[in-house]
């Protein structure tokens, strides 16, 4: 059983990337619903949460039905994200995780994301500050360094475990490569690997199927994955890992009358919680995945895109679900 502090989260747990404006309490909802073990906010500014900005506060927005939940802060100032966990903790989530990952050139040239593996004096400084502050577990989220020439990853690990994480996310790339090439996953196993490492480390990086997920597990060793990009408009593939993991078979599918349900339950979350109009505008950038695959699909993609009245849109799904019912997906 994997554990971080107190917290059990399964013997192989498959954990929901957070991933800004994909991530929230909609999408979560979903994933939750087809078997992700442990989820993530979408990452939270520091500054915004202690000045009350309005969207930094509404990512705190938790509900029991996706427990447990990490909720994630990024920042550049000790201070600030020392004031924006303790913050962050009111909101009784399971756990807080701090963002080192993040590589987009405002975040990450700012020293906050993966700007800070630059400075592992002052990572490792935050982070004893972090766990300090709160009483939840604390984990962290990083890269294998800045740079090719600055993999450092064992060490920082050692160094995060010594500040007092309760649980270690790789993604097997560095800052420089953002999301271009392979992920490398030998680097992640090092660190697994390394006798001195006790807490769990969950690998990330281009685990898209049920095959790669269980090759992964069986060669590096990990305690967990941590899914990405690959769960946008396929929530479904946490419960295809653990039945091909389970059985060495494939799970059907998902039907088209099972994707419109899906996105059905999507939209009127993000209706709710994002009140009215920008709960639809928002579900926009969902449709083109969870419909991938379908022949012939762009007239309908078109008009999801053009409604802003959930009725409508509720109707122009039905249409979809009836006119496609027997459509085989194309892979």
């Amino acid at each position: 059983m994997v554990k971080i502090g107190n917290l059990e989260i399964g013997d192989f747990p498959l954990l929901l990337a957070p991933m800004e404006d994909v991530s929230d309490p909609p999408f979560r909802a979903v994933c939750k619903e087809n078997g992700a073990d442990l989820m993530y906010t979408e990452f939270i500014s520091a500054e915004g949460l202690i000045r009350d900005a309005f969207k930094s506060v509404q990512k705190l927005d938790v509900y029991d039905y996706e427990r447990p939940i990490g909720i994630q802060i990024f920042g550049d100032k000790i201070e600030s994200m020392r004031l924006a966990a303790a913050r962050a903790e009111e909101a009784q989530p399971e756990l807080i995780d701090i963002n080192y990952g993040c590589p987009v050139k405002k975040v990450a040239m700012k020293g906050a994301g993966a700007g800070i593996l630059r400075d592992v004096p002052k990572m490792h400084k935050m982070t004893a500050e972090i766990v300090k502050q709160v009483s939840l577990p604390v984990t962290v989220k990083t890269r294998l360094g800045w740079d090719d020439n600055s993999i450092e990853i064992v060490e920082v690990a050692k160094r995060l475990q010594e500040a007092g994480i309760k649980a270690l996310t790789i993604h097997g790339r560095t800052r420089q490569q953002m999301y271009k090439g392979e992920a490398n996953w030998s680097m992640i196993a090092a660190v697994k690997n390394d006798p001195e490492i006790e807490i769990p480390i969950f690998g990330n990086g281009d685990i898209d199927s049920p095959e790669k997920a269980l090759e992964y597990k069986n060669k590096y060793g990990v305690d967990g994955i941590m899914i990405g990009r690959a769960a946008i408009g396929n929530p479904w593939i946490f419960d295809q890992i653990k039945h091909f993991m389970a059985t060495g078979k494939h799970l059907a599918t998902p039907t088209i009358g099972e994707r419109v349900a899906a996105v059905k339950k999507h939209l009127r979350f993000s209706i709710e919680w994002k009140h009215g109009k920008t709960g639809i505008f928002e579900m926009r950038r969902h449709y083109t995945n969870y419909f991938k695959g379908i022949p012939n699909f762009k007239p309908f993609r078109t008009q999801l895109v053009e409604l802003d009245e959930e009725q409508a849109i509720m109707d122009l799904l039905d249409t979809i679900s009836d006119k496609f019912l027997d459509t085989r997906f194309i892979e």
